[in-house]
């Protein structure tokens, strides 16, 4: 695995949205390569994120609240002497076509995928910068952001704009702090069967990817725990796809039923 290749062991790492699904994950691979992992969200979790008898802290915070967020990473710098990566993982959003929310719905997509990720670079930064070390910030984006997504449109868009950022960010904060997105497709969860329901449903969705299967948590958390080692250490601005190959062109599925018949 990535996550044991690539030791982060002294290390401290902020997970965003990191208590369950695919921030679980991320955190998960970061305790297994040896770091010192700060998993935050609004709510409480029922559990805590463990790997290899190692747990993760968790501190609570509405990443929409500025002053908040600063404390939060004043905080992590006070209580752990350093912070090393920080993961930007929240978001999500429920599908809701253009027409049928208001501005102020689709505002606050945008404000949860876009500008609080900003918001906990920019307090990341405040405590990056002042470290000989620097440090990795990585955005989790979405294929959303790089193909029309009909019904989670301002999703889309938000993700768009967060990898824009991001290599905005890695120019003006180069050569002490580097900055990288993942795009990633689908990945299975455990909401994955609120979205394709049964086991059948899941699998006719992951036969749609080339690599035949949705990803698990625990490959996205590798790919993170690559970009935030020294292995990764001149790669800043870059887009890393992990979608498993993109999705299969509708036309080849078209002209394939259009041979049969």
């Amino acid at each position: 695995m990535v996550s044991v290749a690539c030791d982060l062991s002294g290390r401290v790492a902020v997970v965003t949205g990191g208590t369950r699904g695919v921030g679980a994950g991320i955190a998960r691979a970061f305790l297994e390569a040896g770091a010192e992992v700060v998993v935050c969200a609004r709510r409480t979790p029922d559990a805590t994120v463990e790997a290899d008898g190692r747990t993760a802290r968790f501190l609570p915070v509405d990443l929409r609240d500025p002053e908040a967020v600063r404390e939060l990473f004043a905080r992590v710098a006070a209580d752990h002497g350093r912070l090393d990566s920080l993961v930007n993982n929240a978001g999500g959003t429920p599908f809701r076509t253009l027409g049928n929310g208001g501005p102020e719905r689709h505002a606050r997509v945008i404000e949860l995928n876009l500008l609080a990720p900003l918001t906990a670079s920019l307090a990341a930064y405040e405590v990056m910068s002042r470290q000989a070390a620097g440090g990795s910030i990585t955005m989790i984006g979405s294929v959303s952001g790089t193909r029309p997504s009909p019904g989670t449109a301002a999703y889309g868009a938000a993700k768009a704009g967060l990898e824009s950022l991001a290599r905005s960010m890695a120019v003006e904060w180069a050569p002490t702090i580097r900055i990288n997105t993942l795009v990633l497709g689908m990945v299975r969860t455990e909401l994955t069967p609120l979205h394709y329901g049964d086991e059948a449903g899941v699998a006719a969705v992951g036969r749609t990817v080339p690599l035949g299967r949705l990803a698990e948590p625990s490959e996205v958390g590798d790919a993170c725990v690559f970009l935030a080692s020294d292995r990764a250490a001149y790669i800043s601005g870059a887009s890393l796809l992990v979608h498993g190959g993109g999705e299969r062109p509708a036309f080849l599925d078209a002209a394939t039923a259009n041979k049969e018949t």
